[in-house]
């Protein structure tokens, strides 16, 4: 396109964004022959605004048709102490192909190169647009997920060989050393994430760690029953079978419903775990690095609410 006039996102923008992700994200779906993500609509999708403008307000970057006025993409980012993240980014399929998403992109990069800044997003391995998109705007993909589907039993998951001792519910108080384990073993820092997670706003977050025995944690994980994200994550281990117990922990906490966790595909016996609960693989995933930062450690499990890791 000649012209792609783009600003930063503005609280009246929500409805519209809504209806864009929406929009996208099932075209994106039943072009590849899967069900539609969002079947409830916009008022579903709505979530990703309310949660990102909360956590970050007018931390997004819209692109507005020339004539019309109307929205032809939007994508939000997420300024870390040590880190911005690229969230979810959407075009209209009506501007696929013109160079929407490759402006919005770039002034993120931008903006980023500007604070000295490194950046991470997590982008679908099946979707070879979006990936070629990153990857020649110099994104590194350091390690590849599979997305597992399980659908909860009523009773729950039973499994004597996770290691549940140490696991428990989380409190705001474990912000710290959530916050602690997560620059150990990641080099990020997203202790405002972990802080509305804890405050639960939305009814729908909830987290368990496991603790180390000596006052901090080996592991945490989040996960969120909302309709438009009911996924297992963000969260992380140092061990598998600590990922497996912080897993079962918060797999039990949506008993009747089928979240969605991305488990890395080097992970053998967790992947094994996760078959023996029923899990059953939906999509894949990479994690994207563009600049100086090393890829994770230990076992990571990104997410894509809230996108800032």
């Amino acid at each position: 396109m000649r012209q792609i006039h783009l600003r930063r996102i503005e609280p009246d923008d929500r409805s519209e964004v809504a209806e864009l992700i929406c929009v996208s994200m099932n075209y994106g779906f039943l072009s590849r022959g899967l069900p539609p993500r969002f079947s409830g609509g916009p008022a579903a999708s709505d979530i990703f605004f309310e949660v990102y403008e909360k956590l970050d307000p007018g931390c997004g970057v819209v692109a507005v048709g020339p004539q019309n006025g109307r929205l032809m993409g939007s994508c939000f980012f997420h300024p870390r102490p040590t880190h911005v993240s690229v969230g979810i980014m959407n075009v209209h399929p009506n501007y696929l192909g013109k160079g929407v998403a490759r402006a919005m992109l770039q002034a993120i990069i931008d903006d980023a190169q500007r604070s000295g800044k490194p950046l991470r997003l997590v982008s679908s391995a099946m979707n070879l647009d979006s990936f070629s998109l990153y990857t020649r705007a110099g994104f590194v993909p350091c390690r590849a997920y599979q997305d597992m589907c399980v659908e909860v039993p009523d009773a729950g998951i039973d499994d004597r060989e996770t290691d549940d001792d140490a696991v428990r519910e989380a409190t705001a108080d474990d912000v710290p050393a959530m916050v602690a384990v997560e620059r150990e073993l990641v080099g990020i820092e997203r202790g405002q994430d972990f802080r509305y997670c804890l405050a639960d706003a939305e009814g729908s977050w909830h987290a368990s760690v496991c603790e180390d025995g000596r006052g901090g944690l080996n592991g945490f994980m989040i996960s969120s029953a909302h309709p438009g994200c009911n996924m297992i994550g963000p969260g992380l281990a140092r061990t598998q079978r600590q990922a497996a117990a912080l897993i079962r922990a918060e797999l039990n906490r949506h008993r009747g419903r089928r979240p969605i966790v991305l488990v890395p595909v080097e992970c053998g016996r967790l992947v094994r775990q996760m078959y023996r609960w029923g899990a059953r693989n939906c999509e894949m995933h990479f994690y994207q690095i563009r600049g100086d930062c090393a890829a994770p450690r230990g076992v990571h499990f990104p997410a894509f609410l809230p996108e800032t890791g």
